[in-house]
């Protein structure tokens, strides 16, 4: 359906007219005018659901280059749906919140520009068919977040981790890319369902494992997997509501969507599934592990999010199993890891969304994120506190919250998993529920942190920038309405699983659900006394010991260095490649122009005259060529004798006027050689030149006496020599060694094939329309550069980028 190529269209339109909106409104606030976008396209996506729900997929289809096979081709399935419905949902809630999180004085227009091109570039990824236009939607996700989380560019940090999770992510996206040209040669096609119609017959290419190892690193560089994490706690220096958007809910999970959509695919490899499983639980454990660590708020969900990333990660790596050896009723069960994955997923959005606005509450009324700094703020934020304790509760996977339900599915998969006999389990397997099991006591240790300490304790105003007091009832509202989902979802869970979760089941196991299986599965309360009630109180009791006594065993993080992190790493790397490029770079930008010709014509004799040789090319024959006239003789030695004078010029004006001579000569040869539009341009180009020059000289000191050594001099005439002998015997070879026939014989049909009568004119507006079109595009992009450049105000805040 159209309407699906629209919703992803809507946030960018709409962005466009922010900048004149803003202008013309005053009286109300630009977010409350936004915020008809995510609820239009809720509501929009939300009308799909019964149809979803029955079984229907959508898809709608734009050309666009359909010689290539390249169209604006969007696929509407429960997959893409839940993705969709989280974007728009929590992107309203965000909206709402940072109406009343952002000052006026902020460049408003500037933060809902970049949200709404964000939103736009994630629906793009979810919805998209077509892999290179998913391509396109992915980096414009991370260039939008680069604008995003460098909202407030006058501080160092924030411009800092806006380029290290640019750095990363598009990284990454150029070997996704790869990837998928990789998926395409394989398949012959761009359509992602075309490709997953095909996976039975790409198992066995020489491309299938490069292309999945590819993928993967896109993904695993998007959502934060191990050791591509480093970028998120960095990008914590964005404004809360960014913070709450792109990496509780949005941004990260597009990592999680590909790995989703291409489960098909890849799905039952030996490599996709430890990859995903193993990096999957790594990720999960090291960022609990780090989280307990951190004083900041905001980074401690940072590193939480990290970890219930790789939980999500690794459930869908579990998941994959059951399509082992291709399509049996017996591997259905193991689908369930699968519908636990995104069942967490979508529970993640609500929790993480309400704890994330939480502490941006707190930040913004006390003016600090310091947990050393907050105690007892109970009784002065009780609304607060409460969200806070139904977020916390929940990612610690306790009931009455959805996350426990999640949880509990997840310790299912794990048993089950690791009790196969595929892909080494039999002796590796044990080690999965073990993982999971210890990083689950680790988050429970920080949810605590989150809530007693924060909250509970002596209140100490005076190491508060501001008296604690609850937010104004705009801020409250959109954590609490996601904290009600916290719950409502623990009660009602099978509202969300029938309508929802499984469908988007049936989208990654299409071959199942095409055999009549009835994948997901009733999710309840109560399963009895078992193995993953028995893991929970289990961790309730070894994760309480561990948060009371915490003085006594966190000097255990002091046996990981900051030095020998992966942060410093990165920022090792990052300088000695900076080092080492202005060392490069000053050892031939010397500042002499003659150098960098140098270096132009050395190379062009390099490539072009050893090309030749090694080609023999320079085999011609001259025989067959019309004589020369007299008259072109004498055209010719006077332009020879003109470009010999111009080195022995006594003055400037005498070498611009040779150097005139010669341009006005070719004009001549133009006219006899019969191309009289070429001589008009020739002689125009040629006058505009050369009255430049003579009005640059003008301004140019004294032409004093030369002082160029003589074996500069001999170096210059052996290049310039070199050069020109070359031009001459590619002339010479190119009329004799026409290896094809030539394609002015299809230019000669212009006016048939484009209707104009002007050969040239075709050529640059019709048969090379793309590319006029980009460099026409370059001219705008520096004209609109020049324009800002001249408009730029600096206000005091502007001044000094640097922190204070």
């Amino acid at each position: 359906m159209l309407i699906v190529n629209l919703a992803i269209l809507i946030p960018f339109i709409i962005a466009a007219f922010i900048p004149f909106v803003h202008k013309k409104i005053t009286r109300i606030h630009i977010g409350w005018i936004v915020l008809f976008v995510p609820l239009l396209l809720f509501i929009l996506l939300a009308s799909f659901i019964p149809s979803i729900s029955d079984g229907q997929t959508f898809a709608y289809t734009i050309p666009w280059i359909p010689s290539a096979g390249i169209n604006f081709t969007t696929y509407l399935d429960g997959l893409s749906l839940i993705f969709g419905l989280l974007i728009t949902g929590v992107g309203a809630l965000v909206v709402v919140y940072s109406i009343y999180y952002l000052s006026s004085k902020e460049s408003l227009t500037h933060f809902y520009i970049y949200l709404l091109l964000f939103m736009g570039a994630m629906l793009g990824v979810v919805l998209s068919d077509n892999i290179m236009i998913l391509y396109v939607f992915w980096e414009l996700t991370s260039i939008s977040s680069f604008l995003l989380i460098a909202f407030w560019y006058h501080r160092k940090r924030s411009r800092e981790g806006a380029q290290k999770s640019l750095l990363i992510t598009v990284a990454g996206g150029f070997a996704m890319l790869v990837g998928f040209i990789m998926m395409t040669v394989m398949t012959n096609t761009f359509s992602v369902r075309e490709m997953i119609g095909a996976a039975g017959e790409v198992s066995d290419h020489t491309l299938f494992l490069p292309a999945l190892l590819l993928i993967l690193l896109g993904a695993f560089t998007k959502s934060v997997q191990f050791p591509f994490h480093i970028w998120l706690p960095d990008a914590m220096e964005a404004p809360t509501p960014i913070s709450a958007y792109l990496h509780s809910a949005t941004m990260v999970k597009a990592g999680i969507y590909l790995v989703a959509r291409f489960t098909p695919v890849f799905g039952g490899d030996t490599t996709w599934f430890w990859l995903v499983t193993g990096i999957g639980l790594l990720t999960l454990f090291w960022g609990a592990f780090n989280a307990i660590r951190q004083t900041d708020l905001k980074a401690l969900l940072a590193y939480s999010t990290i970890s219930q990333l790789g939980m999500i990660m690794s459930m869908f790596g579990m998941g994959s199993a059951a399509l082992h050896n291709g399509y049996s009723p017996d591997s259905v069960v193991y689908t369930q890891a699968t519908f636990a994955a995104l069942f967490h997923l979508v529970n993640h959005s609500t929790f993480k969304g309400a704890l994330f606005m939480v502490v941006g509450i707190i930040d913004h009324e006390v003016g600090t994120r310091d947990i050393r700094k907050l105690s007892g703020l109970i009784t002065l934020m009780p609304i607060s506190f409460t969200i806070m304790a139904i977020g916390s509760f929940s990612m610690a996977g306790l009931p009455p919250f959805n996350g426990f339900l999640s949880k509990e599915m997840f310790f299912t998969a794990a048993l089950d998993t690791g009790a196969l006999s595929i892909f080494s389990l039999d002796t590796l397997g044990a080690t999965l529920p073990v993982i999971a099991w210890t990083a689950s006591v680790l988050t429970f240790v920080y949810c605590m942190i989150l809530v007693f300490k924060t909250f509970f304790g002596p209140y100490r105003e005076e190491k508060l920038e501001r008296p604690a007091h609850e937010p104004p009832v705009g801020m409250i509202v959109p954590p609490a309405i996601l904290s009600f989902f916290v719950i409502a979802i623990f009660f009602f869970p099978n509202i969300l699983g029938n309508h929802l979760l499984r469908p988007a089941i049936n989208g990654i196991f299409p071959t199942f659900a095409a055999a009549g299986e009835s994948l997901g599965r009733s999710i309840s309360q109560w399963h009895g006394f078992n193995t993953e009630l028995y893991m929970t109180i289990a961790i309730v009791i070894l994760g309480t010991i561990l948060f009371l006594t915490l003085r006594y065993w966190a000097g255990i993080y002091h046996l990981f260095p900051e030095k020998l992190s992966f942060n410093a790493l990165y920022d090792f790397s990052l300088e000695q490649l900076e080092t080492r490029s202005n060392s490069v770079t000053k050892s031939y930008m010397t500042g002499f122009l003659r150098d960098y010709f140098v270096y132009i014509f050395l190379l062009f004799i390099g490539l072009t005259g050893g090309a030749m040789i090694f080609t023999g090319a320079f085999d011609f024959d001259i025989s067959g060529n019309a004589p020369i006239a007299t008259y072109e003789w004498v055209l010719v030695i006077i332009m020879f004798s003109a470009g010999i004078a111009i080195p022995f010029a006594k003055s400037r004006l005498t070498a611009v006027l040779l150097y005139g001579v010669i341009g006005y000569l070719v004009a001549i040869f133009f006219v006899l050689m019969r191309a009289p539009d070429l001589a008009l341009t020739q002689i125009v180009i040629e006058t505009v030149t050369t009255v430049l020059f003579l009005v640059a000289y003008y301004f140019l000191p004294e032409w004093g006496k030369e002082n160029t050594p003589k074996r500069t001099k001999v170096t210059n005439l052996i290049i310039s020599l070199s050069v020109g002998a070359i031009f001459i015997v590619v002339a010479l070879a190119v009329q004799n060694g026409r290896l094809f026939e030539s394609i002015s014989s299809f230019y000669e049909n212009a006016y048939e094939l484009a209707g104009g009568r002007n050969i040239v004119n075709t050529i640059l507006g019709d048969f090379r329309a793309l590319d006029t079109m980009l460099e026409v595009v370059v001219l705008l992009i520096a004209g609109l550069g020049v324009y800002a450049f001249i408009k730029l105000k600096y206000g005091k805040g502007n001044q000094n980028l640097e922190d204070k």
